[in-house]
């Protein structure tokens, strides 16, 4: 897309009682927490879609995010489970410029990161590598350019495969506090896998499986045990410690 650099980019957003702003691009990435604000706009409902748009609880701000669409839902998933990712947001920005022959164009992308050295990340969440076809495709390269202007990215996020999806859906329903167990369980599951061991021989290491396995799986979504979420997640699928880099060659499938 040929973009017109001399115009700038600006920014739309709403304020905290609702009012939009419009200003530089800059000065509003400098000065706005747009990881604070509601959507610009709101995500469209499309008939016919087996999943529409709704709220995702955030494990790392403790606040609901608006999600477009079960393949942004997915995508807020891995976001929420980045230890540098500090805040989130669905459609709090949306991105104008000026094409060469000066017609105004603009973009609202689909979520915001805001990353732990104050850094930006603007997303898309598309379904398939097609989605939003040539009109997509050219307001990607439009506010790539904006977020180069400022250290921030931009990016296309490739959706997960199946296997990693159902994993992290699975881990997601056990990411609140509540299931973080009472006194001095967290602190037994981490030391039961201190080093790598199959799921369920370290969860009856650290007592009832019944009462241990939601903590395991709280302290998987958290990092502070690792288990490789590439295959099935079953009993006997290895766990180790935070950082460990997963099993070996053959060993994909953990100790039976």
């Amino acid at each position: 897309m040929a973009v017109d650099r001399g115009s700038g980019f600006e920014a739309m957003f709403l304020d905290p009682v609702g009012q939009p702003v419009q200003q530089r691009w800059a000065d509003a990435a400098m000065t706005v927490g747009f990881e604070e604000l509601r959507p610009v706009s709101a995500f469209p409902v499309i008939p016919g879609r087996r999943w529409g748009p709704g709220l995702w609880w955030s494990a790392t701000t403790g606040r609901h995010v608006a999600a477009g669409s079960n393949a942004m839902r997915t995508q807020l998933m891995v976001l929420d489970r980045d230890p540098d990712v500090t805040g989130l947001a669905g459609r709090p920005v949306r991105v104008l410029w000026r094409e060469e022959r000066g017609r105004v164009r603009s973009w609202v992308p689909q979520l915001f990161a805001r990353y732990r050295d104050g850094t930006g990340l603007l997303a898309d969440c598309p379904s398939h590598p097609e989605a939003g076809g040539d009109r997509a495709v050219k307001a990607a390269e439009a506010v790539s350019a904006a977020c180069e202007e400022i250290g921030w990215t931009y990016r296309r996020l490739a959706p997960l495969d199946d296997v990693r999806a159902a994993n992290l859906k699975w881990l997601a329903g056990y990411r609140h506090p509540r299931n973080a167990g009472r006194t001095g369980l967290m602190p037994a599951v981490v030391e039961a896998f201190a080093r790598p061991r199959p799921l369920i021989e370290g969860a009856e290491a650290a007592g009832d499986p019944i009462e241990v396995l939601p903590v395991v799986f709280h302290a998987v979504w958290h990092g502070r045990v690792t288990a490789a979420l590439e295959a099935p997640l079953h009993e006997r699928v290895l766990v180790g410690p935070a950082g460990w880099s997963g099993p070996g060659p053959g060993m994909a499938g953990g100790a039976r």
